[in-house]
């Protein structure tokens, strides 16, 4: 009985140690695809024109017509910008910005270098 017991155990091992070694080889296999993949996917971002602060503008002192000028910023958006900031007060970071209705994440990337505090 122990000599078999001892046979089923070292079956056990040898199942496992083929398993073990199985293992590995996939990942080397995994390793070796994905490095010889040529990845030409490639993704462009927008190109963001840099202002100087001199250009920027305030969102704080600007006109609707001045932030009308700021790309995908409409009359309306303008006007919410004007409103949040008459009942909120002034802006303290561009980034309170995004509390305004109409203003989403991606549309404050886009303007994000064009505007100041």
């Amino acid at each position: 009985m122990q000599k078999i017991l001892q046979n089923h155990k070292s079956n056990y091992f040898s199942v496992c140690e083929i398993f073990a070694k199985l293992n590995s080889l996939l990942i080397l296999i995994c390793l070796l695809v994905s490095c010889g993949q040529n990845n030409t996917k490639q993704v462009f971002a927008p190109k963001i024109p840099q202002t100087s602060t001199e250009t920027a503008i305030n969102i704080n002192t600007a006109t609707a017509e001045m932030l009308e000028k700021l790309p995908n910023i409409g009359a309306k958006t303008a006007q919410e910008i004007i409103n949040h900031r008459e009942k909120f007060g002034a802006f303290r970071k561009p980034e309170h910005l995004l509390l305004v209705r109409g203003i989403s994440d991606r549309r404050f990337r886009e303007i994000r270098n064009l505007i100041k505090i």
